[in-house]
């Protein structure tokens, strides 16, 4: 019996010093937490800014109907190239038409009345001139007649000459003289006449004028039943068909779109880039572009343009135009001018642009993911608790409190097996990898998994590094 319990005493104390030294590892272990880690390193950086939207010419202009009508001819169809100034449609024109032509006729009966009034003026200058031809005549006989009578008298008065002759040369003289005055006057006549005719020329030139501006007008109203291409481009909408009726827009109502016209030879991506990242996207930053119809390829481009006015995610309308307040997700419109299109690019094609912010070389780096927040006073050691052994602290006031919700940014490094938070100071942001500007050297191990240990773990606590890949299930 003394054997068996010796051996029973034994197997006892063996397991009490066992369940001892298991007792003591784990409370050794206590707070232990498990980690993944990684090491700050040096590698080139890319900052992109991803955005998706859709493919657009950078000049498309919407040819609206300027009459109403129907639609009586249709000279392009969709896809076709036109050159500026080409005839596209027609619209039924047969009123404006008939106006046409009868301004033509007033015009032209306008025209005619000028040119005989113009033709008279030409003969009332003619005619003047032969009446002043004829009074310089008379004039020159008037004076012949003036000399012979001065030398009759002369001769009268030396009883030289009969009195008969001499009263015939004063009688002739005297007859001349009349025959100048009425001469002049009706050189006056002509004068009159002359100035009556240029009047009526006057008139008609005015009517021809008048007659001109109503051809322009009927002509340009009759010009407005015809669609005519503004610029060099491709056909890239059409939604109306021959024999359809178009109305032009009025103030309160948008008019009928007869086709659109755009300008391939520029082709962009017109992208909407979330608020958070438009301060980053400048003009002129290199972009690569995919379409979703061309699958793996990738087409080179640049920012040339860049939206002032915020885009409400929701109903695409300016956040300055909507009605609401909203603290929703908003948009800004970036243009991407694609420096080699494809030939078989078309407009209204879904597009991806990943356009390049920035670029480092060299830098040093850290996973995104290891990078955390915490406030001030959770990095703090921790004071005793009243009735531990130490007096209770005072309540702290208002500026301390303050001081300790604020939040850093950091990671945690791992040293002498403790997650030690350090801050850090942050530049761009790659794809997986973030640039550190200052607080780390490179080669530190930190830590970087799991997500939630990161949210949860505290300043100095102890860690366990285990970085093996896990298994996947099954």
């Amino acid at each position: 019996m003394k054997a068996k319990w010796k051996i029973l005493l034994t197997v006892l104390a063996v397991l009490v010093a066992a369940i001892g030294v298991w007792g003591s590892v784990v409370y050794s272990r206590r707070g232990v937490v498990t980690v993944q880690t990684g090491n700050v390193a040096r590698q080139d950086l890319t900052s992109l800014v991803t955005a998706s939207g859709e493919i657009k010419p950078k000049n498309y202009i919407n040819i609206g109907a300027n009459a109403i009508g129907n639609i009586t001819e249709l000279l392009v169809k969709e896809g076709d190239r036109v050159r500026k100034g080409e005839l596209l449609a027609k619209i039924e024109n047969i009123q404006p038409r008939a106006d046409v032509e009868a301004q033509r006729a007033s015009l032209a009966s306008a025209e005619a009345d000028s040119s005989a009034a113009e033709a008279s003026l030409k003969a009332a200058d003619e005619n003047i001139r032969m009446m002043q031809a004829a009074i310089d005549h008379d004039n020159a006989d008037l004076q012949r007649m003036k000399a012979d009578l001065d030398r009759a008298q002369e001769l009268y008065k030396e009883q030289l000459m009969a009195k008969q002759d001499f009263e015939l040369k004063k009688y002739t003289y005297e007859a001349q003289k009349s025959a100048v005055q009425e001469s002049r006057t009706r050189l006056m006549q002509a004068h009159a006449q002359r100035e009556q005719t240029a009047a009526s020329l006057a008139s008609a030139q005015k009517r021809v004028a008048v007659a001109k501006a109503n051809l322009v007008r009927v002509d340009n109203i009759l010009d407005k039943y015809n669609s005519y291409a503004p610029l060099d481009g491709v056909v890239t909408d059409l939604p109306v068909r021959v024999g359809e009726t178009v109305v032009p827009g009025l103030q309160n109502q948008t008019g009928t779109i007869i086709m659109t016209i755009g300008d391939m030879s520029v082709i962009t991506a017109e992208v909407k880039v979330d608020e958070t990242d438009i301060i980053s996207v400048k003009l002129g930053q290199p972009a690569d572009i995919s379409i979703d119809a061309i699958p793996n390829k990738t087409f080179k481009g640049h920012v040339t343009e860049i939206g002032d006015t915020a885009i409400l995610r929701s109903s695409g309308l300016a956040a300055s135009q909507s009605a609401i307040s909203s603290q929703e997700a908003k948009d800004f419109k970036v243009v991407i001018a694609m420096d080699d299109p494809p030939d078989e690019i078309r407009p209204g094609l879904s597009c991806t642009a990943k356009v390049t912010t920035a670029t480092r070389h060299n830098a040093l780096t850290i996973p995104i993911q290891a990078l955390t927040v915490r406030q001030r006073g959770d990095l703090e050691p921790q004071k005793p608790k009243p009735g531990e052994g130490a007096q209770a602290a005072s309540k702290p006031d208002a500026a301390a409190e303050k001081a300790r919700k604020e939040e850093i940014q950091g990671v945690f490094v791992v040293r002498n097996g403790k997650a030690v938070f350090q801050k850090v100071d942050t530049g761009i942001t790659g794809a997986t990898d973030i640039e550190v500007l200052g607080g780390l050297k490179e080669g530190e191990q930190i830590v970087t998994g799991t997500y939630q240990v990161i949210r949860t773990i505290r300043n100095e606590a102890q860690v366990k590094i285990d970085n093996k890949v896990p298994a996947p299930k099954t």
